[in-house]
């Protein structure tokens, strides 16, 4: 693809000059064909599938297929979670004297100082996990990450709450006084105690706002926010362990936890503050341009220093913060809609909220900090040379990325509501003719029962017909991807075969 962005005309005979970047041209392949197909099955509705399949492109390089090696990076991280979680246990089994644990407040008391190593330990894996820090996204792969988070979550909330009443519990009946003059006491004798039933209460209310119907309810603005207090309770436990951790004095007890602490807070720093501002500092990004695209959509153009240094590649994203006065103090998330280049960089918005709709009006000149590259959607974690991609909505900004590095043979589907709704419709032909790739584009309406019998197992045998010897990438709406996964589950998809971007699912 060449390193300028297109204009939105339809014109294809002769080299045109492009207008927002005018010391370059552009000249676009001719497209073989393109012609509208029946419906699979003979599904009734019968929206159009609009067929473009490439040709004698000009050669290229796909990204080599490295998925495998990805894989095992991943099930390094997952043996070493699990090694020192029950390392974290066996330093306090090994402390304590066989025949100390007698008579029932000292079971409920031990069982209490179990789960809080657990929550403990747990506790640091969940803020590592959301570090940012770039050798864990590279290993593990945003997606994953993204679904540890999730798992973590309500495992931390579980075994907190088990600690606090399992010991509460056991001191109780070891003063033989109840639960609630034994908390009261708790509170009122120890600020470090204090700090402990703080932390709880912190997590409580976070967890409760990451359930899914509050967190529909709430701006993204708050919610990001209140999410930040998750450090404060991290703080606040680290004291809280030490200064009651009978179990932590030991030596080697006491060193373990230190190096745990040690490393989730140098990876903090590390992935929120020095690699972002080393990034920063190297490339100085401002707006560039701001496009109209089909269907509302909008494209931002970015410049800076080096862009030929920057480690990105296509299929991933950056956490953008646009420096103006409402916008500074957040960040977001929007995938690259181009493959880098040396000249540009593009993000494609779908405005649905405050911050997106105020992001079409930003001035040239804009200064940009980003942080990133983050996300493991890319050509080289794929297993096989043979390649589907399913996208919808916004989910095309990534997919139209990423097909740039694909290997040949590649079919995407493409779902929109109408043929006017499709965005990079002349981008994705070209790209179809450079590359040899077929796009399929499925339009109709939800409720069309062509689209839905398209996403059912016979529908994608139909289109795709070696769909189950393909990788898969999906990225778009919850429902388009959720009638995907259970499609290429029931035709027996390999899961390390299925490919997600975890900021659209």
């Amino acid at each position: 693809m060449p390193a300028r962005p297109p204009e939105r005309r339809r014109h294809r005979a002769a080299p045109r000059r492009n207008r927002l970047w005018p010391g370059r041209r552009f000249r676009p392949a001719a497209p073989t064909y393109r012609q509208t197909v029946p419906y699979p099955l003979g599904a009734a509705g019968r929206a159009p599938v609009v067929e473009h399949a490439g040709g004698s492109g000009a050669a290229y390089a796909a990204e080599p297929a490295l998925g495998h090696h990805a894989e095992g990076n991943r099930q390094f991280v997952v043996t070493g979670f699990w090694l020192l979680l029950v390392a974290s246990v066996a330093l306090w089994w090994f402390d304590t004297p066989a025949g100390s644990i007698t008579g029932e407040a000292a079971v409920f008391t031990a069982v209490g100082r179990i789960t809080g190593m657990v929550s403990g330990f747990l506790l640091l894996a969940q803020v590592l996990v959301v570090s940012r820090v770039g050798w864990l996204e590279e290993w593990a792969g945003a997606d994953h990450l993204m679904a540890w988070h999730r798992w973590l979550g309500p495992l931390v909330l579980v075994t907190v709450l088990a600690h606090t009443v399992f010991v509460v519990y056991g001191y109780a009946l070891a003063a033989r006084t109840s639960v609630a003059a034994q908390t009261w006491s708790l509170l009122n004798t120890s600020e470090d105690m204090a700090d402990a039933f703080a932390a709880t209460g912190i997590l409580v209310a976070v967890s409760f706002m990451a359930v899914r119907a509050v967190r529909r309810r709430m701006r993204y603005e708050t919610w990001y926010v209140l999410h930040l207090t998750t450090y404060g309770s991290l703080l606040l436990g680290y004291g809280h362990q030490f200064a009651f951790g009978a179990d932590l004095q030991s030596p080697v007890a006491g060193g373990y936890w230190n190096a745990l602490y040690a490393l989730v807070v140098v990876c903090l720093v590390w992935g929120r503050v020095v690699e972002p501002l080393s990034l920063n500092l190297r490339h100085q990004l401002r707006v560039a341009a701001v496009v109209p695209e089909a269907d509302g959509m909008f494209s931002v153009y970015l410049r800076g220093r080096k862009l030929h240094k920057l480690k990105a590649r296509p299929g991933q994203f950056f956490r953008w913060r646009f420096l103006t006065g409402a916008d500074w103090w957040q960040s977001h998330p929007y995938s690259l809609s181009s493959a880098p280049n040396p000249e540009w960089l593009r993000l494609t918005v779908n405005p649905v909220g405050d911050h997106t709709s105020r992001l079409r009006s930003l001035k040239v000149g804009t200064r940009v900090v980003a942080a990133g590259p983050f996300g493991a959607f890319t050509a080289d974690r794929r297993l096989r040379n043979r390649v589907l991609l399913i996208a919808g909505g916004s989910g095309i900004a990534p997919v139209r990325a990423v097909l740039e590095r694909m290997p040949p043979s590649t079919v995407l589907v493409y779902r929109a509501g109408s043929l006017e709704e499709i965005v990079f419709r002349d981008e994705l032909d070209i790209l179809a003719t450079e590359r040899d790739c077929t796009v399929h584009y499925v339009v109709g309406s939800r409720h069309d029962p062509g689209p839905a019998r398209l996403f059912s197992p016979e529908g994608l045998v139909e289109l795709v017909p070696d769909v189950t010897l393909r990788d898969v990438y999906l990225c778009g709406p919850p429902g388009l991807i959720a009638a995907a996964l259970g499609a290429l589950a029931e035709l027996r998809v390999p899961r390390g075969r299925i490919h997600l971007d975890p900021f659209e699912f």
